[in-house]
């Protein structure tokens, strides 16, 4: 996992269904050649819908301490 972005994606645990990618109001999320989602622009709003939405859990929001 990369903690540099605020999105983070277990790939092991991703299981491709793009449901995040589908459901992110800024378009930040794709689906990569594996077929596992990765955060292509670090642009998030951190609304959690991924987070809410992911079947698996494979995704971890990361909030800048300023917003906690």
């Amino acid at each position: 996992m990369n903690s540099t972005t605020s999105v983070e994606i277990d790939k092991q645990q991703c299981n491709g269904c793009g449901i995040c990618v589908e459901i992110c109001p800024l378009d930040c999320l794709r689906m990569d050649e594996h077929e596992k989602a990765f955060m292509k622009y670090d642009e998030c709003w951190y609304c959690g819908s991924c987070t809410l939405e992911c079947p698996v859990d494979a995704i971890i929001l990361r909030l800048p301490y300023l917003i906690r």
